[in-house]
């Protein structure tokens, strides 16, 4: 993308004020997408992101500026900038760049996105609507969308990485609506991978928009849901939210250094139930929130955050690890050029238990079934959240009951983390979004089954 003796002028630039390091990230973004609403296309676009970001330290600051001007002049002038806000005496060398370490191939890309036809893409997202609005008249909207990416990166720093990557993700959305008289309720599904259109071979688009569109019309003919504190069952998949809002966020270093997170000074303590064990995982083939490198430049591992209730380690980017004194985790993410990288997560989950998911139903003699969460928010200082669930259903003497809506799941992280008391063995992943100082990243969540024993249920009235 760039070629080296450039690249080496720009860290030296950067470093001509006294700075204690340098990075350079160079990025290369095609992307694709394709919007349809009740069956019609509505836009399509496509077009290319490209631009670098130079990053300086200074002891634990840093400074962050980025251009889409990659000419050796301009990017001197904008490295010698930034350097400019270091008042330090001296001026520090970089390192000669080493060549790229080769990477191993593990996220296989079959059937590259640019090779489809728009055609093909259209048909396949008219599936899905067709399956949803045949269902019911009572759905009254659909809206799909089709996304691809390729990313090509370039990360260069002043002590002598050079690292390249290419990343090629693709994704669907399908969010169904259903309304009658007096109320609406919606529904949504977002399955992605970091992989080429082979993806789709495994996914039945009629299907899918069948299943959507039928919990949207279930929680519409739902009662209102009761409130007040109970145990709440939260099905796989996207149950996941709850572990990355209501806990990981206080894991990532982002939160941990500045020492506003709850979970700051509990390395090595129990933070959870015994039977909890969970994982970062950047490494897993083709997942939506894996990579083979981070945006620093640094591979990716599996990172054991909680082992058997214990807390293990936190997710860790450069200069957060060098407020804390500790090794990045391979988890510096950023949204692409114009953000700097910070401590993120990956692909996040509870891990199996022994339990399966009808005997921990039937060990339940009322509470609330989450079968389908929202989106949530966490204060990561207090670990205080707030979570929708999308699709609900009360439990009634070890029996899933009746459907209920609007309810929501309020409570502190290090709490619910404390009172799970089963977990199945029926784990499953989906994808989402995750939004955070360096912009929006993708991200799975995943578990099993999980029950926690107590948690406090927003609803219509107390029971």
């Amino acid at each position: 993308m760039l070629d080296k003796t450039l690249v080496h002028d720009v860290l030296e630039a950067a470093l001509s004020t006294g700075g204690d390091f340098a990075e350079l990230f160079v990025e290369e973004n095609a992307k694709n997408s394709i919007n349809m609403v009740n069956g019609v296309v509505e836009k399509a676009q496509a077009g290319i992101d490209y631009g670098a970001g130079i990053r300086i330290f200074n002891g634990f600051n840093a400074i962050y500026t980025y251009t889409n001007d990659t000419s050796r002049e301009h990017l001197i002038k904008t490295a010698k900038i930034a350097a400019g806000a270091i008042d330090k005496q001296g001026r520090v060398v970089a390192r000669p760049l080493l060549e790229a370490a080769a990477i191993e191939g593990i996220h296989v890309c079959k059937i590259p996105p640019g090779m489809v036809r728009k055609s093909q893409i259209v048909a396949m997202l008219r599936e899905a609507h067709k399956g949803a609005s045949g269902l019911s008249p009572l759905i009254t909207q659909t809206a799909m969308i089709y996304m691809d990416s390729t990313q090509n990166v370039l990360i260069a720093n002043s002590d002598g990485l050079w690292a390249e990557d290419k990343r090629i993700r693709t994704e669907a959305g399908i969010v169904v609506v259903a309304s009658n008289e007096s109320e609406k309720q919606e529904a949504f599904f977002h399955p992605g991978r970091l992989c080429g259109f082979e993806f789709y071979d495994r996914i039945n688009f009629a299907e899918l928009g069948k299943n959507t569109a039928n919990i949207a019309l279930t929680m519409l003919s739902a009662g209102l849901c009761p409130g007040g504190k109970m145990p709440v069952v939260i099905d796989n998949g996207f149950g996941g939210v709850i572990l990355h809002e209501a806990c990981v966020h206080g894991l990532e270093a982002t939160s941990v250094a500045k020492k506003a997170s709850v979970f700051a000074d509990k390395l090595g303590q129990k933070i959870a139930s015994d039977i909890v064990t969970a994982i970062d995982d950047g490494t897993m083939p083709n997942e939506w929130g894996s990579l083979t490198i981070d945006d620093e430049g640094t591979k990716t591992q599996r990172n054991v955050l909680i082992e058997n209730g214990v807390l293990k380690t936190f997710l860790i980017d450069r200069l957060n690890g060098l407020k804390m004194g500790m090794s990045s985790t391979g988890s510096a993410r950023r949204e692409s050029y114009r953000f700097a990288p910070t401590s993120r997560m990956t692909n996040t989950f509870f891990v199996n238990g022994n339990d399966k998911q009808e005997d921990i139903i039937a060990d339940t003699e009322y509470g609330l079934y989450a079968k389908k969460m929202g989106g949530g928010s966490v204060m990561p200082g207090t670990g205080e959240f707030n979570f929708a669930v999308t699709e609900a259903y009360l439990i009634r003497d070890g029996k899933i009951a009746e459907p209920v809506r609007g309810a929501t799941l309020i409570g502190k992280g290090n709490e619910v983390l404390m009172n799970i008391d089963r977990i199945s063995n029926n784990f499953a992943m989906e994808q989402g979004f995750c939004g955070s100082e360096s912009g929006s990243v993708p991200t799975n969540v995943g578990q099993p089954m999980i029950r926690v024993k107590e948690l406090i249920v927003g609803g219509e009235a107390d029971v």
